[in-house]
């Protein structure tokens, strides 16, 4: 058993889980580890390569051909596929649209929990995502379960994106938002549940200072 801390941050979409695990991670000087953009990274893989995801001997073949690295500029942690960077594009709403469909895929979730688990090994990192204090590590040093209210989760999420998306319109996002809460509380493998032992953080009402200081205490709080 290694001796680095894992802060594992889940709960439900938009609600902030990326920007408080940035946020924290540079704080403590941990490394962050974004797993959804993981499981975007594959959905923008799939639709490009026309995977279907019905065909299991299709999706083994194309996760084999899957390269995915995290790398660390201006404070900001980036993405690349097969050595492409693709932080941008992942967040498009063509992958919006398909990546609780491809995360629910059993295959999928396997070799990205593998992933991330070597990610854990040696280091000291921030990791958020639907099941990381389930799956992922459940032993995790720190677990925080975040949510919100849908509607406030739909406005942030329509602001983030409608200057690069200016079609957009709120009530699509905020379909897409119900449609991935549903995807991820009833998916077979590994569905996005609060473990027992993480701390509930309601964020509707909340800054993202005021989140991050939450998180603070609950780190300073371990130390003791």
């Amino acid at each position: 058993m290694s001796n680095n801390t894992i802060i594992a941050i889940d709960g439900y979409s938009s609600c902030g889980k990326s920007t408080l695990a940035k946020a924290l991670a540079k704080k403590l000087h941990y490394i962050y580890v974004d797993s959804g953009a993981m499981y975007r990274a594959v959905a923008l893989y799939f639709l490009r390569n026309n995977i279907d995801s019905a065909d299991h001997a299709q999706i083994e073949a194309a996760l084999k051909d899957i390269h995915l690295n995290f790398h660390s500029r201006d404070y900001e942690t980036h993405i690349t596929l097969n050595g492409e960077e693709v932080s941008d594009e992942i967040r498009q709403m063509p992958v919006s649209e398909k990546v609780s469909e491809v995360s629910a895929l059993k295959e999928v979730r396997r070799e990205m929990v593998k992933q991330q688990q070597r990610m854990g090994q040696s280091k000291n990192i921030v990791m958020d995502g639907r099941d990381i204090g389930t799956t992922v590590f459940p032993n995790a040093t720190l677990k925080i379960f975040m949510t919100a209210d849908p509607a406030v989760r739909a406005q942030r999420r329509y602001d983030e994106i409608r200057t690069k998306n200016p079609d957009i319109t709120l009530e699509e996002v905020f379909e897409n938002i119900a449609h991935r809460d549903y995807s991820d509380t009833t998916r077979e493998e590994s569905p996005l549940v609060r473990a027992k032992d993480a701390i509930i953080l309601d964020n509707t009402n909340l800054t993202p200072e005021e989140q991050l200081q939450f998180a603070l205490d609950k780190v300073e709080k371990l130390k003791g």
